[in-house]
């Protein structure tokens, strides 16, 4: 009798024991010491983080597969709206042409405000920086004393920023390859006049205390 007891109680102790192993087991296969996740916990926070980039390329592919070319005419507008608008003091322009191919739009827009040579890397250095702001890429930047340009990449339209002949300015916006549709004219109104028919525009003639200062 003593035996069958004593072999219970032995059988019951390493019950026990095993239980106390098994919880341990379980409890290392996803934390370490102090509660913190142990390297095989780990492994799947860079496979959620590469689902949720996946889903956001997803969300942006399936947004262009969506899009007309009127609609990224109109988006190609709102960044021409946001760039100029930001720039102070501001500068007077107007459309330029837009041309469309198969599946893609060009906007343009003109400065009809006198930009001095002094200052013309100035205004393309805050229109950089705007761009990157609102985390455009930029994807190249020309520095060429005459005709600096800077051109960047947002949602796969290309903008730029150009100093051209006669030292005017001009932006243009470039859609990516999107459902054929017509395309309006822009629904922007321009700050100065239209010049509507008129091409091409003629050289910036509007002078601004800051931008055309020292302009010959």
């Amino acid at each position: 009798m003593r035996r069958r007891v004593r072999t219970a109680g032995a059988l019951l102790a390493l019950g026990v024991a095993l239980v106390g192993c098994g919880g341990q087991q379980a409890g290392s296969a996803g934390s370490g010491p102090n509660g913190l996740s142990s390297p095989s916990g780990n492994t799947t926070a860079p496979r959620a983080a590469e689902t949720g980039a996946t889903a956001t390329s997803g969300s942006t592919e399936s947004a262009m597969s969506a899009m007309d070319m009127q609609g990224a005419a109109e988006r190609a507008d709102d960044m021409l709206d946001l760039t100029l608008g930001a720039i102070e003091p501001a500068v007077r322009w107007a459309h330029g042409p837009t041309t469309t191919g198969s599946c893609d739009v060009t906007r343009r827009r003109t400065v009809m405000t006198v930009v001095a040579p002094e200052r013309r890397q100035e205004f393309l250095d805050r229109v950089e920086s705007f761009w990157r702001e609102r985390d455009y890429r930029i994807k190249a930047v020309n520095t060429d004393e005459e005709f600096p340009a800077v051109y960047a990449q947002a949602e796969g339209f290309g903008i730029s920023v150009s100093v051209r002949g006669g030292g005017q300015v001009f932006f243009e916006v470039d859609s990516p390859c999107v459902r054929e549709s017509k395309v309006a004219a822009s629904a922007s109104k321009p700050n100065g006049p239209s010049y509507e028919g008129v091409y091409p525009l003629p050289r910036p003639d509007v002078e601004s205390p800051y931008w055309s200062e020292g302009a010959s």
